[in-house]
């Protein structure tokens, strides 16, 4: 994924659908920024890029959401609220990981070290212009 400059939500949704459109199973894609940077509305656009009707809204109190019935599971994680690698682990992490479906994290550069080598790192930015900036780049 090249970096994307997003001007509207719209915008957001595209950029995730587009990733959608490419996504692999097993891929583990990593989003990293401040609060209201997009990272939940690029999930709902990689949502409908897997061609899946659910609802995607932020999984911060439920950690995680499970999206089936598209061309592939897409699982929603939030670590925002979680204080340690064990309540991750407890949720049951490894069979998430090896499902064969799409695991998006937001705020997961508070557990760096439980991401698969082979993650896909997205930095969302804020711009003083109110657009928000995608750039990927290696993890922390």
């Amino acid at each position: 994924m090249q970096p994307v400059t997003a001007s509207n939500e719209a915008a957001m949704i595209e950029a995730g659908r587009a990733a959608g459109a490419g996504a692999q199973a097993g891929d583990v894609i990593a989003l990293v920024g401040e609060l209201g940077s997009g990272k939940t509305l690029f999930t709902k656009g990689l949502a409908a890029g897997l061609n899946c009707k659910a609802d995607v809204t932020s999984p911060t109190f439920p950690l995680v959401h499970e999206h089936r019935g598209s061309d592939l599971e897409l699982f929603h994680f939030d670590f925002y609220r979680i204080e340690s690698t064990g309540e991750i682990i407890s949720l049951g992490w490894d069979d998430y990981l090896d499902a064969g479906g799409i695991c998006v994290i937001e705020w997961a550069d508070k557990f760096p070290g439980l991401l698969p080598p082979k993650t896909q790192w997205l930095y969302f930015t804020m711009n003083e212009d109110q657009t928000r900036l995608i750039t990927p780049m290696p993890g922390p």
